[in-house]
């Protein structure tokens, strides 16, 4: 069995903060939604907010969010949809920079920002070309990227090779309708661990369906990348409850990789 390359460093979290169904189970019994961020942090070493897919936050929301988080930890963070479903990468400049300005305020804690496509964006002649035209214009400094389609129709070398030049990373994704992928295409990795919504809703209180032999193959898979730095997500959609994924599987990470590798 391979061993996972010993560089590697790791930021395993949630892809939220602000779920009520953790009280008394990850948050503190009575814990108020002000204060679910401070709570998250004392647990985990990252999140990826998704509020962020809905509404470009205030400024004084995202200093609010690097005043309380510790040193060392990590905010990764959704395009906004207007640029990913409505716009489609086309006259998105306004917007692209007003989102990256806004979440730069987070300095260092800045980990990846993700355009996560919907299900119905396929590799066309017209969305190839505003994919390129897009990518190449983000700045090549000061940010990390990843991208998460959802058509196989994009799952081909010259989109990989597309995303390598600009060091931006394929999302590994794992959802129902797409493959488990290993590939990589930047110098760091990002998984995001969704699950099935319609298999798993609420209440997300708790463990529900038992994904060990799904997370023993993404083990396998993590052995095989060979960049330095993996970001990772899960969903409550993914088992229940993503606190305790998280948790458990940075326990597993922490055994496969030497001390000086975890986050």
């Amino acid at each position: 069995m391979a061993a996972i390359q010993d560089k590697m460093k790791y930021y395993i979290g949630t892809s939220t903060w602000s779920q009520p169904d953790w009280v008394g189970n990850f948050y503190p019994d009575r814990a108020k939604s002000k204060d679910f961020l401070a709570e998250y942090v004392k647990r985990l070493p990252t999140v990826e907010v998704d509020s962020t897919f809905y509404a470009v936050p205030k400024t004084s929301v995202v200093e609010n969010w690097y005043r309380i988080a510790p040193e060392n930890f990590v905010f990764s963070a959704k395009f906004p949809q207007r640029i990913t479903h409505e716009l489609r990468l086309i006259d998105a400049a306004e917007e692209t920079e007003h989102f990256l300005k806004t979440l730069s305020l987070l300095g260092e804690k800045l980990g990846v920002l993700v355009m996560q496509f919907p299900f119905d964006f396929e590799a066309t002649l017209q969305t190839v070309e505003a994919m390129k035209s897009y990518l190449a214009k983000l700045p090549t400094t000061g940010f990390r990227f990843a991208v998460e389609v959802r058509h196989k129709s994009w799952l081909r070398e010259g989109f990989y090779e597309r995303l390598h030049k600009h060091n931006i990373a394929l999302v590994l994704a794992d959802l129902p309708y797409m493959p488990k992928l290993d590939v990589e295409t930047a110098d760091f990795s990002y998984i995001r661990w969704l699950g099935n919504r319609k298999a798993m809703d609420g209440p997300f209180k708790e463990i529900r369906v038992d994904k060990h032999d799904e997370l023993d193959a993404w083990l396998e898979i993590i052995r095989r990348l060979k960049g330095e730095t993996l970001y990772g997500y899960f969903n409550n959609h993914f088992a229940g409850h993503s606190p305790t994924n998280a948790e458990q599987f940075a326990a597993t990470l922490r055994e496969a990789l030497p001390p000086d590798a975890s986050k």
